[in-house]
């Protein structure tokens, strides 16, 4: 095993403890406001300048998209040296171009780098379909979002598109993908793509989190009892050293 990796040693039981401590408290408080997440970002704004400064020395293919992004929703709200966010810019509940690319080879090779987000709920049971239709889509069960990676708007509307009609049952897999591979030729040649051009649902705002049920309270008990016996077993064993040995000198 490698030595960066996270080993039990480096934490002490108390330590552990607190870690996870603070996070169960927050969660607390959080659910008693009836909140699940936080954006710090939205407040943020980016100076215009500092955007386009940040996306000068960037590769052509995302600085270009970029700048769509830049004219269409004006700055962004966070930006690093690699990546520029904007929050809230409708229909997308966040937007994100990055410098840095992942290779894509469906329905050709390209490379990914604009990720738009909804809030969207997909049901467990379809997240298996999803991800054969579309490697580049992201279900956050937890969150209730679905975002879509690609290399324009237009891909990643599409995409969602195809999603939607998976979860409703309008299409399969196969279909999918073939409508999906039609649409992205046809919009690419200026024919009607519909698909492409516009979300052809209305992406739910809240509401769609799926943050599963509290489960832990058994396990507890259990590894309660199990920690007792732990420390009775080493005493046990100290016990039979000192015996073993002799008695301290004195």
């Amino acid at each position: 095993m490698s030595e960066t990796q996270p080993q039990p040693t480096e934490l002490g039981t108390g330590e552990r403890l607190a870690t996870t401590g603070r996070a169960v408290a927050q969660g607390v408080r959080y659910t008693l406001k009836g909140e699940h997440e936080t954006a710090g970002g939205t407040g943020l704004l980016v100076a215009p300048a500092q955007a386009e400064k940040i996306i000068a020395g960037w590769p052509g293919a995302q600085k270009n998209v970029a700048q769509q992004m830049l004219a269409k929703y004006g700055p962004p709200n966070e930006a690093t040296p690699t990546r520029l966010t904007w929050h809230h810019n409708q229909p997308w509940k966040r937007t994100e171009i990055t410098s840095d690319v992942v290779v894509h080879h469906w329905p050709t090779v390209h490379t990914d780098f604009l990720t738009q987000t909804i809030d969207y709920r997909v049901p467990p049971h379809m997240v298996s379909a999803i991800a054969e239709f579309d490697g580049s889509i992201i279900v956050d069960r937890t969150r209730g979002e679905v975002s879509a990676r690609c290399d324009s708007e237009a891909a990643n509307v599409l995409g969602l598109n195809m999603v939607h009609e998976l979860v409703t049952g309008k299409r399969d897999v196969a279909d999918a993908r073939h409508t999906s591979e039609q649409n992205t030729v046809a919009y690419n040649l200026g024919r009607d793509a519909a698909y492409a051009e516009r979300l052809l649902f209305e992406a739910p705002e809240g509401s769609t989190e799926d943050q599963d049920r509290s489960a832990i309270s058994g396990a507890i008990g259990q590894q309660l009892a199990g920690k007792v016996k732990d420390l009775l077993g080493h005493d046990e064993e100290a016990t039979d050293r000192r015996s073993f040995d002799g008695p301290p000198p004195g």
